[in-house]
Formats: structure tokens, C-alpha cells, sequence
């Protein structure tokens, strides 16, 4: 067995507390997902105990945040899919008079084309009779 150097000793002590940082950190995450808690930093420090720097700085938290995050959209503000069904609605109905509308506006330029031939050929008749 090999002895451990003070500074050896040391680095191991800091690895433990890291990972038992990044441990409470995933626990905290999963409990606030569980519990249907909006995911926030601050939130996280107040759970924890730990600084906000940790939560942005190490990459395993912040991959463990940015995916709670990502699994949360949509379902932890219910007036956000209402107001994605309302939108969807909306956004059909302009779509339908939209449609109305163009079809209006082709029948309109046929009927305008119509029209300029119409006068095009009484002009040219008035000038035949001059």
C-alpha cells in the first residue's frame, strides 16, 4: 500500500466534495422535476446550499439543467398550451381567410382583364367611327 502525499490527500478530498456536490445538485434536480417545480438556478442554490457559479460552471450540472429544462417545456406553465392551442386556432382561421381572399383577388384580375379587353375593343370602335 502506498502512502498518500499531503497533496494527493487533498485532491482526492476535493474530487469526494465534488462529486458529492454534483451529487446533491442531480438529486435536487430530479426532485423539483418530480414535484412539477419550475427548474432555476436560484432555486438550486436555495435546495443546495451550493453557489450559482457551481451550477454554471460544472459541465455535468449544467447538462443535468439544460435536460430538466428541456423536459419541463411546455408542461410546467399550463396557460402556455392553452395558449398554443388558442394560437393554432387563430393562425387556422387566418389561413382560411387568407385562401378566401387570393381566390378573390385571382377572380378580381380575371374580371379586371375582362373588362380593360371590353374597353380596349369600344375604343377601338369609336376611333373606327370617327
Amino acid at each position: 500500500m502506498r502512502i498518500m502525499s499531503k497533496y494527493d490527500r487533498m485532491v482526492e478530498v476535493n474530487r469526494e466534495r465534488s462529486n458529492e456536490k454534483i451529487v446533491a445538485a442531480k438529486l435536487a434536480i430530479r426532485k423539483m422535476l418530480e414535484e412539477g417545480e419550475r427548474i432555476s438556478v436560484p432555486q438550486l442554490m436555495k435546495m443546495t446550499g451550493l453557489s450559482r457559479g457551481f451550477f454554471y460552471k460544472n459541465p455535468t450540472v449544467r447538462a443535468e439543467i439544460s435536460r430538466a429544462l428541456e423536459e419541463q417545456a411546455g408542461t410546467i406553465d399550463p396557460r402556455r398550451n392553452i395558449l398554443d392551442k388558442a394560437m393554432g386556432g387563430r393562425i387556422e382561421l387566418l389561413e382560411q381567410q387568407m385562401r378566401e381572399l387570393k381566390q378573390e383577388n385571382e377572380e378580381l384580375r380575371k374580371e379586371n382583364k375582362r373588362l380593360r379587353k371590353g374597353l380596349g375593343k369600344q375604343d377601338r370602335s369609336v376611333f373606327r367611327n370617327l
